[in-house]
């Protein structure tokens, strides 16, 4: 086959037009508020090395611990609303930070909800060297010594902060708050034995519950998980008002395009659709659900409306 000049000329303009593309196509960066190691973490990686696959991208897991997640929340609130940089938020950064506290981003009017990932109940872990046999034990023990014992959190305005606080309440104990920045080195502080008590997700706790690290007492939510079938429910041994779920999703800059915002969303939920993605997640103890971005947006809108309401009647403050 012979090409005259001008044809040459025209492959090449296209040739280089195409390079340039794939040159100058920036990778779509995911934004995770927690340190690494944690069950966010986890999952945001799991879910973005499928994505990229999926989008024929190039995905980034940054982590930008801080601030009880506002450090990453400000972060892409303030990103270009391009579709290359979106955030794993969570209820801690969406939902219950912002009810506990006057934060600089605005949880719905500086975010695109994109779409929701998945739940996972709150599960009560001790350390082993705290001698009680359950959560009746551990009621006792914190009555006889107040203030003695130490939860950990994975920072003010989290779950495990909130689920402890309800926990405080719901039993009339006390225990010392100790935040940390972010789930992985709370739980590993607890492991090691600098706090005694947490809340972590399922997700989070259950592998150290399976090699005996942790000791499960109850799940903080509103069933028995099939992955600690024996641990009960704290409602179950007596301890009602203490059902704390986190979820978990995808958020982009507010003013990111509808389209853009649909074509994530439709990538995110195929990705959710993957038999070995769903056993990978479900495997920690979460709990897979895809939505819309209207669903999403307004799920937060309530749960804004209820964790207002929780710290308003257990008087909570930030540490």
């Amino acid at each position: 086959m012979k090409f005259n000049g001008k044809t040459i000329v025209a492959l090449t303009l296209l040739l280089t037009s195409v390079w340039c593309s794939a040159q100058t196509e920036k990778p779509l960066t995911i934004v995770v508020p927690t340190a690494a190691g944690g069950g966010n973490d986890a999952m945001a990686r799991t879910i973005g090395q499928k994505l990229g696959v999926l989008l024929n991208r190039t995905v980034i897991v940054e982590n930008k611990a801080g601030a009880n997640g506002s450090l990453a929340s400000e972060f892409v609130a303030k990103a270009a609303p391009d579709g290359n940089t979106l955030m794993f938020g969570y209820i801690a950064t969406h939902a219950m930070n912002p009810a506990l506290q006057k934060l600089r981003y605005d949880p719905v009017k500086d975010f695109e909800p994109v779409g929701l990932v998945g739940y996972s109940p709150t599960l009560m872990v001790v350390n082993p060297s705290v001698k009680v046999k359950d959560v009746k034990d551990l009621v006792r023990l914190l009555k006889e010594k107040p203030d003695e014992f130490s939860f950990a959190s994975a920072g003010n305005g989290t779950a495990p902060h909130f689920a402890a606080e309800l926990f405080k309440m719901s039993t009339q104990t006390s225990m010392l708050h100790v935040p940390y920045k972010g789930s992985a080195p709370a739980i590993n502080d607890t492991i090691g034995g600098q706090t005694q008590i947490m809340f972590p997700s399922l997700f989070t706790g259950t592998p150290f519950v399976k090699t005996n690290r942790l000791q499960a007492l109850a799940i903080a939510g509103t069933k028995r998980s099939p992955l600690l079938p024996d641990v009960p429910t704290l409602k179950e041994v007596g301890i009602a008002g203490v059902e704390v779920e986190q979820w978990y999703a995808i958020f982009a800059p507010a003013k990111t395009s509808k389209e853009t915002v649909a074509k994530l969303n439709q990538a995110l939920n195929k990705v959710l659709e993957d038999k070995e993605i769903i056993k990978r997640i479900e495997g920690h103890g979460a709990d897979v659900e895809t939505s819309t971005p209207e669903q999403l947006g307004e799920m937060v809108r309530k749960d804004l409306v209820k964790w207002r309401q929780v710290v308003q009647r257990a008087k909570l403050q930030a540490d």
